[in-house]
């Protein structure tokens, strides 16, 4: 039987390791920027993110509830090998460094000798040096699972105390750093709270919801929530994750394979209940963003859901126009952005209107980051195009001063 697990190989000489410095890891996309003159245009990454576990026992200080404060704070100092208090782990993550050879983003253990600022500031702002951004937006990461956490009042519990502690501790550290609110949207009461609360920090650019979860998008318990996003002006996102645990993944035996069919089918699910129960009618000042599916499924549900609308539009009563016409006002990060069909590529970014509608993003750092050059070695964009992308879409939705100088 073919377990797929290669006999151990030694390596004499690893290049990289989870010690290396973000600026040494980055250096080439530094020099890219420099020979493209990144510096002399907009560029906002609109999804990168931070390992809050490095500082969970800071964010456990910030739990409300004084019995769990006190027991995460116990956990913290007494575990012994469990996930940080309040986590759920997904058994993917021990595959996704390839058996150590894509292993920076395992610890992220480089030296940072500054201590004027909390470590994430440093490492944060070395990305932002290395990729030539006017601004980052920032999310966390093993948080992105809370979703499918078995308390219910876990993710709440913990999306608050994560986002108080950012925003109070990491975000006005820098001007350049941004986030979406990470929303508890298990519980629509705290999600209503979170973005009453939280909406208007003048760095939380708009507010976010792991995909990864098994709750209807378009239940009428969310309506308050979403009239509550659209009244603040600011955009909701849909971060997509994996999840083997889910029975439609359970039969997937590689990494690979399920990580390019979870990361899509979550947004999948969410953005076809979003359009055919009528939410952007509901809610045309909400703009929505779909985040870390990268693009190639987007083309595929707007064709089927046109298909299916034009023969029984029926079932999808508030509709004025196709599905595929409500998805092309839609915003997307292009990460992680399937490149290798070209033809293919470029229908969908005309299927997209990626010109206004298309963000870049990095996902760094991640095993499958991308540089800004994914999008400004396009041939098929023109150069007003890849300025939208790279960054002037971005300034607008996310209504951000716009550099001096540019």
């Amino acid at each position: 039987m073919d377990t797929g697990v290669e006999s151990l190989r030694e390596i004499p000489i690893k290049e990289i390791t989870t010690d290396t410095d973000t600026r040494d890891i980055l250096a080439h996309c530094k020099f890219q920027g420099e020979v493209n003159k990144f510096d002399e245009i907009v560029i906002v990454d609109t999804d990168a993110h931070h390992m809050e576990i490095e500082s969970w026992a800071a964010i456990c200080e910030y739990i409300e509830d004084e019995v769990q404060r006190t027991m995460a704070l116990d956990h913290l100092q007494n575990r012994t090998g469990s996930p940080p208090y309040g986590l759920n782990g997904d058994l993917a993550l021990r595959y996704q460094d390839i058996g150590g050879r894509v292993p920076h983003q395992a610890k992220l253990g480089e030296v940072v000798e500054d201590t004027s600022v909390h470590r994430d500031v440093t490492l944060i702002r070395r990305a932002i040096e290395s990729f030539h951004l006017d601004y980052m937006v920032v999310f966390p990461t093993p948080m992105l699972n809370l979703g499918m956490h078995p308390q219910f009042d876990m993710e709440a519990m913990l999306g608050r105390a994560y986002d108080k502690w950012f925003c109070e501790n990491i975000l006005p550290m820098d001007p350049k750093m941004k986030t979406m609110l990470f929303i508890p949207f298990n519980d629509p009461h705290a999600a209503l709270k979170t973005v009453e609360a939280l909406g208007d920090h003048p760095d939380v650019v708009g507010f976010m919801v792991t995909s990864v979860r098994h709750k209807p998008v378009h239940h009428n318990d969310y309506m308050k929530v979403y009239r509550a996003m659209e009244e603040t002006g600011k955009p909701l996102g849909f971060h997509a994750g994996y999840n083997w645990a889910d029975p439609s993944m359970a039969q997937i035996n590689r990494f690979g394979t399920m990580h390019a069919l979870s990361f899509v089918w979550c947004n999948v699910v969410h953005m076809s209940n979003w359009v055919m129960n009528g939410m952007p009618e509901r809610f045309p000042g909400l703009d929505v963003i779909w985040i870390e599916s990268g693009l190639a499924w987007v083309t595929w549900l707007m064709q089927r859901l046109d298909h299916t609308y034009l023969m029984r539009s029926s079932e999808a009563p508030m509709l004025k126009k196709l599905p595929s016409e409500y998805m092309a006002e839609m915003f997307y990060t292009c990460q992680p952005m399937e490149t290798d069909h070209r033809e293919a590529l470029e229908v969908t970014l005309k299927m997209i209107n990626a010109k206004e509608q298309l963000l870049y993003a990095s996902d760094w750092p991640h095993w499958d980051f991308d540089a800004p050059s994914v999008i400004w070695d396009l041939p098929m964009l023109d150069d007003q195009a890849k300025k939208n992308i790279l960054g002037e879409n971005a300034l607008k939705l996310f209504g951000l001063d716009r550099p001096a100088g540019k």
